[in-house]
């Protein structure tokens, strides 16, 4: 198997069993990594129990306490590459992204070409359905200062739906990556973008989460303003390992 989804979770005790089931019941097998921070609804009991139907297709990480999306992905991105995997996806528990497009970023990697492949809301417009307006400004117009401030041509900076080939992820100095929210997501594409990768976007319809509750915060926000000035400073000086 070298596909693999990784799902990071605090409190989805409303979409685990669900959103496993999806990412199963595609028409290529992929393997489902669940990174649990210690969520006290009981979430990693719920992958647990799946575990036991599915032994070699789901696995869980458990951790103590909420240590941030980026720590997650981290965690996540190593143990794939340990465990050999070729093709390794981001995705939210909550359906906001629908499973049935990890199908469109493998093949982009897998057949396109693309080292990284982006599900990205904003390539074709803006496709983002049951978000309140001011979210939708807000995450959009974030995009194009990203974008505008380190000079990449991707339209969908903050994206959380990706797949990286293996290669991207053992070329990239993951432990040198440091922000947790938004600005993980933005620092993740711009060290693959100097690293030399080719990126390309594909387009979905992002949808709202309808159970469980956003994680979203000001604060995330804020990082992400701020970290994208200090990442094109130390760009200056950075010396990134090459594909």
């Amino acid at each position: 198997m070298d596909r693999l989804v990784i799902i990071p979770t605090y409190n989805e005790k409303e979409n685990i069993e669900n959103i496993i089931n999806a990412v199963l019941s595609l028409p290529i097998d992929f393997h489902v990594l669940v990174i649990d921070d210690g969520s006290p609804d009981g979430t990693a009991d719920i992958v647990k129990t799946m575990q036991n139907r599915h032994p070699e297709s789901i696995h869980l990480i458990e951790r103590q306490g909420k240590q941030g999306l980026g720590t997650a992905y981290i965690a996540g991105f190593k143990w794939a590459v340990e465990h050999q995997y070729e093709y390794i996806f981001e995705m939210d528990a909550d359906f906001s992204h629908n499973p049935q497009d990890l199908l469109k970023l493998y093949d982009a990697c897998a057949n396109g070409g693309a080292d990284v492949a982006i599900g990205s809301r904003y390539v074709t417009g803006v496709n983002v359905v049951n978000w309140p307006m001011g979210r939708v400004l807000m995450s959009y117009f974030a995009s194009k200062y990203v974008r505008f401030i380190l000079g990449i041509d991707i339209h969908d900076t903050t994206a959380g739906f990706l797949c990286y080939r293996k290669h991207v992820l053992e070329t990239i100095e993951l432990d040198k990556i440091r922000f947790k929210g938004y600005a993980f997501q933005i620092e993740m594409k711009f060290t693959a973008y100097k690293c030399g990768f080719k990126i390309q976007e594909v387009p979905i319809i992002f949808i709202n989460r309808v159970l469980g509750t956003s994680k979203m915060s000001g604060g995330i926000f804020s990082e992400a303003l701020l970290g994208v000035i200090r990442l094109k400073m130390e760009s200056w000086t950075r010396k990134y390992p090459q594909k």
